[in-house]
């Protein structure tokens, strides 16, 4: 039987292909909170935190109960046909807590990151091709924001911005080792996008600078820094970092390498 858990965007978790996601909200924030931590106990405390925060009812474990219960009722119509086993073999009861017992590589969050931390070995051992394909696997899991169907509490709130930030450094990671591997023209239509969409980290302007350099389109370079200084001197009260404003000089003067995507200078 086949248990699938995925987080990078809207909760999914099917068992054999019935989804187990219940409507309710409540339910379905218990669920992704037991899923994240699939394989491991998660406390009633710490259920009870990310749920009610600091103002639970008065009848909060009873409530919880009653959430486990519907969970379970999920499980068991999903489970009807595969045997001997129960919801009560998947979602165990702990003195402390309760236990999501399925495999960690079952949940879509737990094998994205051991990828990305493999394609961040390549980047670290100058092996741009692993890089590239490693991340870019890593990045296909991805079906949106993390857990963006269902309301957070505190430690949801803070799992979700962690993986968020980590898919943009990989996505970061990933396009400068297509940069090193020569790949600007292929680039060009994802990093426009990716700018209009983040129109304040530089790394992607960065990024979107070289590609049209390296393109011959000297003018839409420089045209990208002015878009993100606008925005940063609007928006922030703040010039460009030093890195971009060396990179927009280099191509401004004719003198950027297309050999690198670091921002260096022809002899």
């Amino acid at each position: 039987m086949r248990i699938e858990i995925k987080v990078l965007g809207p909760l999914e978790v099917d068992v054999g292909e019935i989804s187990i996601v219940p409507t309710a909200s409540k339910p379905s924030q218990l669920l992704a909170i037991l899923a994240l931590n699939a394989g491991r106990v998660v406390t009633v405390n710490s259920l009870t935190d990310e749920i009610w925060a600091s103002n639970p009812p008065r009848s909060v474990v009873p409530t919880l109960h009653t959430y486990i219960l519907k969970l379970r009722r999920n499980l068991d119509m999903a489970l009807a046909d595969h045997g001997d086993l129960t919801s009560k073999d998947i979602l165990i009861t702990r003195r402390a807590g309760y236990l999501l017992n399925v495999e960690p590589t079952a949940v879509d969050a737990i094998r994205y990151e051991r990828l990305s931390a493999a394609g961040r070995s390549a980047v670290n051992e100058g092996d741009h091709e692993r890089a590239s394909r490693t991340l870019a696997e890593a990045l296909r899991l991805w079906r949106g924001p993390a857990l963006s169907d269902v309301p957070v509490g505190p430690q949801l709130a803070i799992e979700a911005l962690r993986l968020d930030e980590n898919r943009l450094g990989d996505l970061h990671l990933r396009i400068e080792a297509d940069l090193k591997l020569g790949r600007h023209h292929q680039l060009l239509g994802e990093l426009a996008t990716l700018c209009v969409r983040h129109p304040m980290l530089e790394n992607f302007c960065v990024q979107h600078m070289i590609a049209l350099y390296r393109s011959g389109r000297q003018s839409q370079a420089l045209a990208a820094y002015r878009r993100l200084r606008g925005e940063m001197v609007e928006q922030l009260g703040v010039e460009p970092s030093p890195r971009v404003r060396q990179l927009h000089h280099a191509i401004l003067s004719g003198q950027a390498s297309v050999e690198d995507t670091s921002v260096v200078f022809n002899a």
